[in-house]
């Protein structure tokens, strides 16, 4: 395969957009603005380059997290391969020849160099052939229910720490 493989770190420049393919596929969408940045010798300081806008793609489990997880402005590190596209517009709007950067995103994350963040683990419904061993109303329905509950901000809140979780048992802390 001859795919070219890159790595963008810059900015979500447009909101996710979140839709199905007509197989219902899950896809998200958004513009990524980099940056680059160079030392300037004579000033003695940082200068920002040009900035280069893309177009991200993400498919499947990817794009449901993304749209969960990525805002406007939030610093993002992008891997996946690189499409360039080129076309010309109609003559009515100028014939101009147009050229399109574009990531086919295979991994999206925070930039940890500039601030924070927690992994929170998504819990998929399997689908199944036989019926669910599992009662509707046990532990690990709740932990996925709360999984699913949404914020304000429309991304998904993390399920709640069982009361025997690291660093909070109750064992733990009489010992010491």
């Amino acid at each position: 395969m001859n795919d070219t493989m890159v790595t963008l770190v810059g900015n979500a420049a447009t909101a996710v957009e979140h839709r199905e393919t007509a197989a219902g596929v899950p896809v998200a969408r958004f513009r990524m603005a980099a940056t680059s940045r160079r030392w300037d010798k004579a000033r003695e300081c940082w200068t920002d380059g040009e900035t280069s806008f893309y177009t991200v793609r993400s498919w499947r489990a990817l794009a449901d997290n993304v749209a969960a997880s990525v805002a406007v402005g939030e610093p993002l590190v992008v891997q996946g391969r690189l499409r360039l596209r080129e076309g010309e517009q109609p003559p009515e709007k100028g014939g101009q020849r147009w050229f399109a950067a574009e990531i086919d995103a295979i991994a999206i994350g925070h930039d940890l160099s500039r601030g924070t963040a927690a992994f929170r683990r998504v819990v998929r419904a399997r689908q199944e052939s036989a019926p669910s061993q599992r009662p509707v109303d046990g532990p690990e329905f709740k932990e996925v229910e709360a999984a699913t509950t949404s914020s304000a901000k429309g991304r998904a809140e993390p399920p709640p720490r069982p009361s025997g979780a690291a660093g909070n048992s109750p064992q733990k802390a009489s010992a010491a």
